[in-house]
């Protein structure tokens, strides 16, 4: 097992935490703020060193994304029935839009200058938790990413959906969706892995 499909796995693990904290906010309106901090942290942190460093450091992002490790062991071995049909949606439409977003270097740059935005008022608030910080990551994916050709469609309860919080966490969950799958990419993560080097990546998930 090499380093590098280490370092995929963990990005691999924030696309699909990503992608069932959607799925659950569509079902039911409420998640675990503790699945979903480390992914708003995530996008904010834009020089880390190692790849560890984005979800937490060495000794915490194993906690950080354990949902999301969790739903991509099911997904590669024959769990997969188990998982949500629409997590996997979510995973795969994550992937294919930041491929849309990578030709797009107009709107990579306005991104970063955004983050830039987010992350200097941070310190304002107690928490990247705050309404005001989930807000402004979500105005931020609806300036640019729902700008593309290609929109992720959300499916689930309106009832909760057209709730305004509930519509910026799925906003900014999203976001930090597209920053992972970003990281997968630039790692060498490619989608047919998710087929032919299963074994491999199920290996570096223990």
């Amino acid at each position: 097992m090499s380093t590098k499909e280490t370092e995929q796995t963990i990005a691999l693990a924030a696309i699909f935490q990503a992608a069932e904290l959607v799925a659950g906010l569509a079902k039911s309106g409420q998640i675990e703020n503790r699945h979903l901090e480390p992914l708003v942290s995530s996008i904010l942190m834009v020089n880390a060193s190692k790849t560890v460093d984005i979800y937490g450091g060495e000794w915490d992002y194993q906690s950080n994304l354990s949902l999301g490790k969790n739903t991509v062991h099911k997904a590669l071995s024959k769990d997969r029935a188990s998982v949500n049909p629409e997590t996997l949606r979510y995973a795969l439409s994550l992937i294919h839009l930041e491929s849309k977003l990578a030709k797009s270097p107009d709107m990579l740059k306005s991104i970063g200058s955004k983050i830039s935005v987010i992350e200097q008022k941070k310190d304002m608030y107690d928490s990247v938790l705050h309404e005001n910080m989930i807000a402004a990551i979500s105005g931020m994916y609806q300036d640019t990413l729902s700008t593309l050709s290609f929109r992720i469609q959300v499916r689930g309860e309106s009832r909760f959906l057209q709730q305004p919080h509930t519509a910026n966490q799925v906003r900014a969950a999203l976001m930090a969706g597209v920053r992972a799958a970003m990281l997968w990419r630039q790692l060498g993560g490619k989608r047919w892995h998710l087929i032919f080097k299963r074994k491999a990546l199920i290996n570096a998930l223990k």
